[in-house]
């Protein structure tokens, strides 16, 4: 994990993105993402459903792209959904598309995942522990 990287900035960005379901989707079923760029800042997101799977958006989606266009360097993302009104909040790991998306900035990069030492709720793992067998590694290191 990065230095820079505390548990106290990881609970701090578990309660955005928990905090954005309260606030932009407080029924029904919700998805929020949060990440944390080497700048301390915190972009959030929101799972957009769209009528045609493949048309839908991860709620990392947002935030990914906010760090591409503010040139940021994303250190950790963490996930949370709710299945309904009455549910929990839950902590999700990246899909594979957003792990895929999420490794521009490395595999040490870390993710959340179901667990206890966050908040009682998360853990966070890098992202190369989530991906044991990439597949760039078998590649030559001159790829972005």
């Amino acid at each position: 994990m990065h230095s820079s990287i505390t548990d106290k900035g990881l609970s701090q960005l578990l309660q955005a993105a928990t905090d954005l379901v309260a606030r932009r989707l407080p029924t029904g079923e919700a998805v929020a993402a949060a990440i944390l760029t080497q700048s301390h800042q915190i972009y959030t997101g929101i799972w957009i459903d769209a009528a045609l799977d493949a048309a839908a958006l991860c709620a990392e989606t947002g935030p990914i792209c906010e760090a591409h266009r503010t040139n940021e360097v994303v250190l950790a993302s963490v996930c949370v959904m709710r299945e309904s009104t009455n549910g929990d909040i839950q902590v999700v790991p990246a899909c594979g598309i957003c792990q895929e998306r999420l490794s521009y900035w490395g595999m040490d990069l870390v993710v959340g995942i179901p667990g206890t030492k966050i908040d009682g709720v998360c853990d966070f793992l890098p992202l190369s522990a989530l991906r044991p067998h990439y597949w760039r590694d078998v590649l030559p290191k001159k790829l972005p």
